[in-house]
């Protein structure tokens, strides 16, 4: 065998074989206890380390002494695109695909749901932002931004 197929071949086999994720979005940036809200309502998100293939979230917003919702989130590669999976209340899962991403933050988009459309994730210094975006019941663009910061 021709020496340079030879490492070639064992050039691209050693990151399957050391469970190298070739996958071009990195999301660690994501993972962590996350709390916001205001008017009366807590708002947390917890994001679980991507073990595995999958990274998994739950969010639950929080009024007064009463659950108010909850969600159930994970991001999975679907035919090859990260894809962000939401359950609001149980519901069945709706799939956004990334759009757009860069060092600590990612849209995602699904123009076919009625809304939210885009669900946009931002890590700055001060905590994680997040925003739902599409819209609305007019038909006029609609953005509902959530703020958060680690819970204690």
């Amino acid at each position: 065998m021709n020496k340079r197929l030879l490492v070639a071949l064992v050039a691209a086999f050693i990151p399957l074989a050391a469970g190298a994720d070739s996958r071009p979005a990195n999301l660690d940036w994501l993972v962590g206890h996350w709390c916001g809200g205001g008017d009366g309502k807590f708002i947390e998100e917890h994001w679980l380390d991507a073990r595995g293939d999958v990274l998994l979230g739950l969010s639950r917003t929080v009024r007064g002494p009463k659950t108010a919702s909850f969600e159930f989130l994970r991001i999975e590669w679907l035919d090859g695109v990260p894809s962000y999976i939401a359950q609001p209340q149980g519901q069945p899962p709706v799939s956004f695909k990334l759009k757009a991403s860069g060092q600590g933050w990612a849209r995602f988009e699904n123009p076919e749901h009625d809304f939210p459309t885009r669900v946009e994730y931002r890590r700055t210094q001060d905590g994680l932002h997040a925003q739902i975006a599409g819209p609305g019941k007019d038909g006029k663009e609609m953005a509902i931004p959530f703020h958060y910061t680690a819970c204690d």
